[in-house]
């Protein structure tokens, strides 16, 4: 039975997995004004509680921003159809915010794919490399990690697959897949994994 047919519950990350990348990050921090070399949402973590309210809001701003202009990846609408003709499970474990997360989907034709209570996002989960979104999600579906596989484009959604015990694909378009040690499959787009 080949590597499709054995998985049941499918976690997607969003931006750069099923959207094309577009987020630059640098650029981000800068407006925020916050340290170029640590990720956002731990630099806004270590703010006080009204500095980081306002640097979410402005956060929330620039994502949606990014949101209406989101491009669904080569593959996705492919892979997701076949997730949902066999019956499957599927969510996303994404570290954007919950309202910018609906638009992405909107805005890409990506939604009538996903039930709202399935999307975890920052507000609902710790945020990836944390694992608590894939426990959350398997909980909800009463899934067992064997039958579970996180797909994603960066260490922390592989990291969060790892430490949750479930697959991880690694999607890296331009093929280098330089944190491939933390993957189970690595592919360069989403159409790739029904051939798995």
């Amino acid at each position: 039975m080949n590597y499709f047919k054995r998985k049941k519950n499918w976690i997607f990350d969003m931006d750069g997995t099923l959207t094309i990348a577009n987020h630059d990050f640098e650029a981000i921090k800068r407006e925020l004004d916050i340290p170029l070399d640590i990720d956002i949402l731990t630099s806004l973590s270590k703010l006080t509680k009204e500095e980081a309210e306002r640097k979410h809001t402005q956060l929330n701003k620039i994502e949606l921003k990014i949101a209406k202009t989101s491009l669904p990846s080569p593959g996705s609408f492919e892979l997701l159809q076949k997730i949902k003709t066999e019956k499957n499970q599927i969510g996303i474990l994404t570290r954007n915010s919950f309202a910018n997360s609906i638009e992405t989907l909107k805005v890409t034709n990506l939604m009538e794919y996903f039930h709202p209570d399935f999307i975890f996002c920052r507000e609902r989960a710790l945020p990836k490399p944390n694992p608590e979104g894939i426990f959350r999600l398997m909980d909800l579906w009463k899934a067992n990690p064997t039958d579970t596989v996180m797909i994603g484009d960066y260490v922390y959604d592989l990291d969060a697959g790892k430490a949750a015990g479930v697959d991880t694909i690694y999607i890296d378009p331009t093929g280098s897949f330089p944190f491939k040690e933390s993957a189970t499959h690595c592919v360069k787009e989403l159409g790739e994994i029904l051939n798995l």
